[in-house]
Formats: C-alpha cells, sequence, structure tokens
C-alpha cells in the first residue's frame, strides 16, 4: 500500500498563502488617495470699522442737594415721603414759625414807629424852611430840621431792612427742595432742634433724569490712539458723533446711546489713569449712583481695517497668536498674527494678514500644518441666532479658541 507523503499537503498550503498575499498587495496598489478634508475659510477683505473701547465707570448723579436749615429751630413737621419724587420748591419741614412771626411783628411795629418820626420830622422841617424865609428861624435850626428828616429817612431804611430779614427767616422756617429728583431717607424727625448751616444735613436729593457715567482710561492706551491719529492710522471721529454705551453689570446693553462730555485735563498719580465722563437719559431709573457699569466709547475709525472671527486665532508653543492660512494650491500653513480689540463680533488684525488670503475658521482638527484641505467659505450660524457681538477691549478679549492637533 502507497503512503502519502506530507510535503504535499505542506506544499500546497504555501502556494495558497503566496496567492492570497499578492491579491491583497495588489488591492492597497489600486485603493484610490483619502480626500482632502474639509475646512471653513474666510477670505480677508479691508474695511472700515468703529475703533472701540470698553472701559469701566460707575454711575453718578446729574445732580446732589443736600438739605440744610437756613435758620435754628424746633422741627414740627416732615412733609415729604422718604424715596419719592420731589419738585423744586417742595416743602420738605417745618420749623416751629412762631418765633420767626414774632420777630416780624415786632420789625414791623418798628418801622411804623419809624414812620411816625419821619412824618413828624419831615413836618417840623417844612416849618422851619417858611421861617427861615422870613428871618424867623436862623439857618442853623434850618439845618437841623433837615438833618432830623434825613436820620428819620435813614432810620425808616434800616426798619425795612429789619422787616424783609424777619419775613425771610419766617420763609426759611418752612425748608423746601432746592432742586426736583429722588428724594432719600430722613435724617431727623419732628422734635429735633436743627442749627442754622450746621454741617449735617436733613436729607439728600438726587437729580436722575439723566446721570454721568464716570470712566477711566490708562494714558499710555490714549497716548497710543494719539499716535494712531497722528500717523494717519486712524482716522478722527467728529465732535459730538462720537457714541457712548453702556453695558450693565448682567451683561445686557443699556438701550440709550449716550453723549461724552469731558476728559480730564490731569493724571492720577496713583493709578495712571485719566478719567473720561459721559451723560445718559435714564427716563425709567434703570441707572443708580454707585452701579457698576462697562462704558464703550467710540474713539476712532480706522479706514481699511482687517478683521477675523474669533475662532479663527490659535495658540503656537510659545503662547503667540497665529493662524492657519490656505495657499493657492490648498496647502495650510501657520502664519504669526498680532491681534487688536474685538469689535462687533471680529477680532482685529493690526499684523500679519493682508487682503485676499484665505484663513481657516472651522476643521482645525482635520489638518495638520503642511496638508491639502478641500476649503469652502464659512458661514457664520451664530450671527443670526444670536445677533451681533458687542465690542470688547483689548484688556477683556474675548479667548481664542485653542489649537487642536491633527487626527489619525
Amino acid at each position: 500500500m502507497l503512503r502519502r507523503s506530507p510535503v504535499v499537503p505542506s506544499l500546497l498550503l504555501l502556494g495558497a498563502a503566496v496567492l492570497l498575499a499578492g491579491c491583497n498587495d495588489a488591492s492597497v496598489a489600486s485603493a484610490p488617495p483619502p480626500a482632502p478634508p474639509d475646512v471653513s475659510v474666510v477670505t480677508i477683505k479691508a474695511s472700515p470699522r468703529a475703533i472701540i473701547r470698553e472701559l469701566p465707570g460707575r454711575i453718578a448723579p446729574l445732580r446732589v442737594a443736600e438739605v440744610r436749615p437756613r435758620v435754628s429751630g424746633i422741627i414740627v413737621e416732615r412733609t415729604f415721603q422718604q424715596g419719592s419724587r420731589v419738585t423744586a420748591g417742595d416743602a420738605l419741614y417745618q420749623i416751629d414759625p412762631k418765633p420767626f412771626e414774632v420777630e416780624l411783628q415786632a420789625a414791623e411795629a418798628a418801622l411804623a414807629k419809624a414812620d411816625a418820626v419821619k412824618e413828624q420830622a419831615a413836618q417840623h422841617a417844612h416849618r422851619i424852611a417858611i421861617l427861615a424865609t422870613t428871618q424867623a428861624a436862623s439857618q442853623a435850626t434850618n439845618e437841623t430840621a433837615i438833618a432830623s428828616l434825613r436820620q428819620a429817612e435813614a432810620d425808616i431804611a434800616a426798619r425795612n431792612a429789619d422787616v424783609a430779614r424777619a419775613r425771610l427767616n419766617l420763609g426759611y422756617a418752612t425748608i423746601r427742595a432746592p432742586i426736583s429728583g429722588i428724594i432719600g431717607a430722613a435724617l431727623l424727625s419732628e422734635g429735633a432742634l436743627v442749627v442754622q448751616n450746621e454741617a449735617a444735613s436733613l436729607a439728600t436729593i438726587q437729580q436722575l433724569d439723566s446721570v454721568y457715567a464716570d470712566f477711566t482710561q490708562s494714558v499710555s492706551e490714549m497716548n497710543r490712539l494719539r499716535r494712531d491719529f497722528e500717523r494717519g492710522d486712524l482716522d478722527r471721529i467728529a465732535p459730538g458723533a462720537a457714541k457712548v454705551r453702556l453695558i450693565l453689570d448682567d451683561g445686557s446693553a443699556y438701550p440709550l446711546d449716550g453723549k461724552l462730555l469731558f476728559s480730564d485735563a490731569k493724571v492720577d498719580a496713583n493709578t495712571g489713569q485719566v478719567t473720561l465722563r459721559g451723560e445718559f437719559s435714564n427716563p425709567k431709573q434703570e441707572l443708580l449712583p454707585g452701579m457698576y457699569v462697562r462704558v464703550q466709547i467710540e474713539q476712532g475709525r480706522d479706514p481699511d481695517a482687517i478683521s477675523v472671527p474669533p475662532q479663527a486665532i490659535q495658540r503656537n508653543s510659545a503662547g503667540g497668536s497665529e493662524v492657519y492660512v490656505v495657499k493657492d494650491d490648498n496647502r495650510v500653513i501657520a502664519q504669526p498674527v498680532r491681534t487688536g480689540n474685538l469689535v462687533e463680533g471680529q477680532l482685529l488684525i493690526t499684523e500679519g494678514l493682508e487682503p485676499g488670503q484665505r484663513v481657516v475658521v472651522e476643521g482645525f482638527q482635520k489638518f495638520a500644518a503642511g496638508d491639502v484641505v478641500n476649503p469652502s467659505a464659512w458661514k457664520d450660524a451664530g450671527a443670526s441666532a444670536d445677533g451681533p457681538h458687542r465690542a470688547a477691549s483689548a484688556e477683556h478679549p474675548q479667548p481664542p479658541a485653542p489649537a487642536r492637533a491633527k487626527l489619525d
């Protein structure tokens, strides 16, 4: 009986393995290369943009008046409601008027007496003048009578002044509002003794129909802005055309624009800041004194500003800002840039980009520098959903998205 050699099956298996390996190499060689990854890009365009600074500030009342007594006495009545609106001239406190009424009566009596003395002196001077014409009275007697009449007239003037003073003090017994506005807490009540022109006030009135927003800006930033104007990098805004806006502490925008009033002429030696003031209408009393706000002020206009969406900015290993630029051959390169302010949802680029370049905005996880990509125009979905972004200052920019490595 013939025995089958074990070498034959081994050779058959080896041949099958070689054939299978050849088929795999052929399929790998014939597979198409992977398609370039899709990315979203924006094409850089130069356009005029406002230079807006966002600075810290606080609300201050337009006018403040402290209510103080102008005569001394005992308060017998408080006639205002605390926290209410008062009008200039409204009665606020009543000081006991009786002592002042008595003083007025005494002054009027003294005036009546002076009137009687004057009338008598006038009649005497008239008689002496007639006698002097007939040499029945001496010239000296005539001059004495005339002097007595003039003294009586001067005494009447003094008594009139006393009456006016007494009437004025009686009027001051009713303490009135010096301005219109919101009156605060009553600091004294009925029965309290007040002293004329004392330092302590009885209440405080604040006019809040319009308010001030006092804010500060560093002198170095103002000097940099001035140099940009002198070089022609920025255009000045016409006087009165600068817009001032408020951002409240909850991040919402105050609906009414204000006007810039002035910039202080001195620098705070401790902080290196310059104080600026804006005025805002406050019809609903939403802005209260002491409230913290952020003030957006338009300080210039860049006629050919270059800007990109904030998410286009990446950070390199050294911590610097850079963007990914798509070249003409659709190959991506990293390009360093210098950033400015965030204005209307766009981050200004002060150095590193030119009009016409294509900058990647989305799809960073799909490529690495040097790869070929398939670019398409970026569509800002958040602009229509959330509305326009508010401006921010260079001191508080929106943080850019972190750089992401290419996925394998």
